[in-house]
């Protein structure tokens, strides 16, 4: 309980943020851009703004924004071409940062599109150059939106590479907290979509290998993509920080974060010790 209560205590003193939106965070049941849900998630990084603290957004949603904007003119939704996903994302990105950047001005708060690749990340030259990018926007008070450049980005565009991208970004960037927003609550005991009894994890540390054991047993598409996001909250907390997966829907889950309050599945940052 001290290590949960010390993390939970950590992540609200975060001054430097990661906050991850999903796909399903941000779209309808027809893989539209939901641009209420969308509304909500900039109402709520506002409140991390509010506290002062620095936000990077990472978005996914782009490829839904594709979807909703071409009305399935083009489109036969039986297909998961690879290259159909690609070319939706680049009519999308444009429409979703447009989306962003209207929600933010209600705030007068200026975003930024950045576009990133996994390649990017993984050269030293290139990975300084995204820091160096980042660092100056956030000087500025600016909140980076940062998105896969899907459109080149051939072997990636599956389920889960925003979360690693996420992690990737807030490591490079050093930031105090992670935050990755999903469509269910958390991290469950079950599949909570087939599962009545499934209850949100409260906290993960030393039971990290039971929670990789039930979520192992769970197919990736219909429970949010939730194996790449527990691996990368455990990248952050092996990085000695709080992460959180917590429900996009809930109302003022970032502020109730920024507060100290249990929101989701916190991950414990670890010392070192690991299991493996």
């Amino acid at each position: 309980p001290g290590d949960v209560e010390r993390a939970r205590e950590a992540a609200a003193a975060a001054e430097r943020v990661v906050v991850k939106a999903g796909t399903n965070s941000l779209t309808d049941e027809d893989s539209k851009l939901d641009r209420v849900k969308l509304d909500k998630l900039v109402a709520d990084v506002m409140d991390l703004r509010r506290e002062g603290k620095e936000v990077v957004l990472v978005s996914s949603g782009a490829v839904g924004a594709g979807i909703g904007h071409l009305e399935q003119t083009h489109l036969d939704r039986d297909t998961d071409e690879i290259e159909e996903s690609q070319a939706l994302s680049t009519v999308g990105q444009s429409l979703l940062m447009r989306h962003y950047t209207q929600s933010f001005d209600r705030y007068d708060q200026s975003v930024a599109q950045i576009l990133v690749t996994g390649k990017d990340l993984d050269s030293p030259e290139r990975l300084r150059n995204v820091r160096n990018t980042v660092e100056t926007l956030l000087e500025w008070g600016v909140v980076p939106v940062i998105n896969e450049n899907d459109a080149v980005a051939t072997d990636e565009l599956r389920i889960g590479d925003n979360d690693m991208l996420s992690a990737s970004v807030a490591l490079a960037l050093d930031v105090d907290l992670l935050v990755t927003l999903t469509d269910v609550a958390g991290v469950y005991t079950g599949n909570p979509k087939r599962d009545p009894d499934a209850s949100v994890i409260e906290a993960v540390g030393s039971n990290y290998d039971d929670v990789r054991a039930i979520i192992g047993d769970s197919t990736t598409t219909d429970f949010g993509g939730i194996q790449t996001k527990v691996e990368g909250a455990r990248d952050i907390a092996e990085s000695g920080r709080p992460a959180i997966i917590a429900g996009s829907a809930e109302p003022n889950v970032l502020a109730r974060i920024a507060a100290g309050k249990s929101a989701g599945t916190l991950f414990v940052p670890t010392t070192g010790e690991t299991d493996e």
